[in-house]
């Protein structure tokens, strides 16, 4: 009888893939960088760019180190030679930074130089964004012109609370609404059946939504500013309420 023996995956390191492996493909579609990415993405960067010559050697992109930074920051590592580290090691960062390897000596030339002028108004856009999506919770960040401080008390993700916080008030929007189309109907026949808000998520919302615009839309007697809050909902709760998904299934381990 032959003796048994374990068996183990395959293992080589200096296997050549036929196909390269995508970075984007070993990011979580819901991991905090895209976030701070697609953050970073949407703020105006031209005060940072204005610092740059327009002769010399070529430099490091200011939006790729911004989101280096940022991204940084919020995971709690601050140091230039950490963030050179990094950059070089943990995958969130590199497919930030494109597999860009900025050392130590250019981050720190970057947040001292680069951002002297620029740091304080990006920082508090992204910041803003940051909270206004229900992400980040600041009691306190002091920026001094140079770099930020800040620690595990000052610069935190508060997902749990922010999260329900969120979804508890879209809950009380779309309530308002709702008795308000009520209080403008006809008869009770023009109202479809009411909204089920009990469990809040991506499919009541929208399903709520479609009522409140067949309700409201073409009724000329609608009050302005309740047609100007429904176009808002309209727009923007269905794509929040998948943002706040995502953030819970970060926070539940999915």
């Amino acid at each position: 009888m032959s003796k048994r023996v374990p068996v183990f995956k395959p293992y080589y390191q200096d296997q050549i893939m036929a196909i390269p492996l995508s970075l984007d493909e070993l990011v979580s579609k819901s991991h905090p960088v895209r976030i701070v990415n697609d953050v970073i993405n949407r703020i105006n960067i031209q005060g940072l760019l204005e610092a740059y010559k327009i002769k010399g050697s070529s430099s490091y992109h200011p939006q790729m180190l911004l989101k280096v930074l940022v991204f940084g920051y919020v995971s709690n590592i601050y140091s230039s030679r950490k963030l050179e580290m990094v950059c070089r090691e943990n995958v969130n960062f590199m497919w930030l930074s494109g597999m860009s390897f900025p050392d130590h000596n250019t981050i720190n030339r970057f947040r001292g130089v680069r951002l002297k002028e620029a740091l304080r108004s990006i920082f508090e856009e992204v910041v803003k964004l940051l909270a206004d999506e229900g992400l980040l919770s600041i009691d306190d960040v002091y920026v001094d012109g140079t770099k930020i401080e800040a620690n595990a008390n000052k610069y935190t993700f508060v997902w749990k609370k922010s999260i329900h916080t969120n979804k508890e008030k879209m809950k009380k929007a779309l309530i308002e609404i709702w008795e308000y189309a009520q209080s403008v109907a006809k008869t009770e026949d023009d109202l479809p059946d009411p909204p089920d808000l009990t469990d809040i998520n991506k499919e009541n919302v929208q399903a709520t939504v479609d009522k409140l615009n067949e309700v409201l839309s073409n009724n000329k007697a609608v009050n302005k500013k309740v047609q100007t809050r429904l176009r808002y909902v309209s727009k923007n709760y269905p794509s929040k309420i998948q943002l706040y998904e995502q953030q819970e299934a970060i926070v539940n381990g999915k």
